[in-house]
């Protein structure tokens, strides 16, 4: 009986780069669980170990230790390598291996090469590893002199390590930092957030490590010629100036007003380029508003561009999106941008929607664009509801889900209540309620009819009063004898969304002042 001829099976590109990446975060995790890894020379738990391996092969920058004051120095070139390996790719430093060991490129790794680094073809792929080996070596080493002279005045010969991680950390756009110590861990960049020289360079390495390897052959084939540069790299560029500078000036006007004007202008700059994915921050975050908060999560959600060392959905992701709702604005069939037309496809969403209480379904309908209510008899605190959506909707920006929750004994007693003590309504407009009230005891809470919303303005006896926010309706607590309530809606974030707006405005109308230019030419 005649043999069956052995096959023998080769991996795919994409194969090949998460097995790759899963097999440096393990072997990652076994060094930094080493005694010598950590500076107390204890064994780092494998759970700890393989979050801060994993964090820094993706280059995203949380850790569960202060990198600084936990980790040796061994720990922390631990660290490094897995950030570079992690910001070029796998598959990239591989083949940096390969060609420094005079070894041939095949075909394979060229295709799995050019998956990785998203370039355009497999021609000319080897150069242009080359090209994005030597242009980050010589970066970093700008960058870790530059730096090195506000650390060696700080640190003496330390100096020199931190300079080098710092670098690294930032061109990679990993946001990890050493300056941590046992008395004060986690600092990021916090101490220099007055420093220009640190927040410059800092802020170019982020950069130039976030707008891609094929946009940087451009700028170097190609010079200030921009009418040259691919259709990718002047998209690339031209919405990564606006994510930093509409972004910045949004933290400045709105934010970081306790701040000098110098370093509010440094730290609100820092800000707007470090948050899309690069992690540093020179302010405490958690003191901005909620409007900053916000954007810095549009920001973060973004991230960088193609196959660089940011990630995120890519700038070009969302710069088609912009371009596709001009174009619809317009009346056009194709999105466009410097004279080229962008093909497109329709994204379809789900239409039929499945609700179920505690895994039992209770209601199916295909119907999403009109609003429906749900009630579930005596509810509980350990009820989950589950929402599944199938199939397509011709407009997907008809979906929408807003959920709430009733404690109807609550409100049964609230309404028993209103039978006999009446909040007495004196004048009411579309935003705006008056009226009185008057209470039997101190602290008597008083439910109104009105939802609770965040942007009420609510004043009693002229004092300005906060409504309970644990509540499905407005919640006031009451002093004894008659209140005079007086209520006025704002809608939260207006003041920041009118500037967005009017920045928004005045940005359309100059690029359709020179799109009408450039056509009359």
């Amino acid at each position: 009986m005649p043999e069956k001829p052995y096959k023998k099976k080769h991996m795919t590109s994409f194969q090949l780069i998460i097995m790759g990446f899963a097999g440096v975060i393990l072997l990652g995790t076994v060094l930094l669980m080493l005694p010598f890894s950590s500076a107390e020379k204890v064994i780092t738990p494998f759970h700890e170990a393989l979050f801060t391996a994993t964090s820094a092969v993706c280059v995203t920058g949380l850790v569960v230790k202060d990198t600084g004051s936990y980790w040796s120095v061994f720990g922390q070139t631990v660290i490094l390598v897995l950030i570079q390996i992690g910001g070029l790719g796998v598959v990239t430093v591989a083949a940096a291996v390969s060609l420094l060991s005079g070894k041939r490129i095949s075909l394979m790794q060229r295709s799995t090469i050019q998956d990785a680094i998203s370039a355009p073809k497999v021609g000319g792929i080897v150069r242009l590893t080359r090209f994005i080996l030597k242009g980050t070596l010589l970066i970093e080493t700008v960058g870790a002199m530059l730096l090195l002279p506000v650390f060696l005045s700080d640190y003496g010969l330390k100096g020199v390590w931190m300079a080098v991680f710092h670098s690294v950390s930032a061109f990679c756009n990993a946001g990890f930092d050493i300056l941590g110590t046992a008395s004060g861990s986690f600092p990021s960049l916090t101490e220099y957030s007055g420093n220009i020289l640190i927040n410059v360079v800092i802020m170019l390495l982020i950069i130039t490590g976030g707008i891609g390897f094929l946009t940087w052959d451009d700028i170097y084939t190609n010079r200030l010629k921009f009418k040259r540069y691919r259709m990718q790299s002047k998209i690339i560029l031209v919405t990564t100036a606006c994510l930093i500078f509409l972004p910045a000036v949004f933290f400045f006007v709105c934010d970081l007003k306790n701040l000098p004007a110098g370093e509010r202008l440094l730290a609100a700059t820092f800000q707007s380029v470090t948050t899309r994915t690069a992690g540093f921050n020179t302010i405490n975050i958690s003191e901005m508003s909620e409007a900053s908060k916000a954007v810095m999560i549009l920001l973060m959600l973004i991230g960088g561009s193609p196959g660089s060392t940011a990630g995120g959905m890519k700038t070009t992701t969302f710069a088609v999106l912009i371009l596709n709702a001009i174009a619809t604005f317009r009346s056009q069939e194709n999105a466009g941008a410097f004279g080229r037309r962008l093909e497109y496809h329709v994204i379809k969403n789900a239409a039929q929607t499945v609700i179920s209480i505690n895994g039992k379904a209770r209601t199916t309908y295909s119907r999403v664009t009109s609003y429906k209510i749900f009630q579930i008899d005596d509810p509980e605190q350990s009820d989950v509801a589950t929402v599944a959506l199938k199939g397509d909707i011709p407009n997907k920006d008809e979906l929408e889900g807003v959920f709430y929750y009733l404690d109807m004994k609550e409100f049964r007693a609230a309404i028993e209540k209103l039978k006999t003590e009446m909040f007495q309504v004196e004048d009411y407009t579309e935003g705006s309620v008056t009226g009185t009230y008057t209470a039997t005891e101190d602290n008597e809470k008083l439910m109104l009819t009105i939802p609770y919303d965040q942007g009420w303005r609510i004043e009693c006896n002229g004092k300005k009063v906060i409504a309970d926010a644990d509540r499905t309706f407005t919640v006031l607590t009451m002093n004894k004898g008659e209140n005079r309530i007086t209520m006025k809606y704002v809608s939260p974030g207006f003041r920041e969304g009118a500037i967005i707006s009017l920045l928004a405005i005045l940005l359309f109308a100059i690029w359709q002042r020179a799109e009408q230019k450039r056509k009359e030419r």
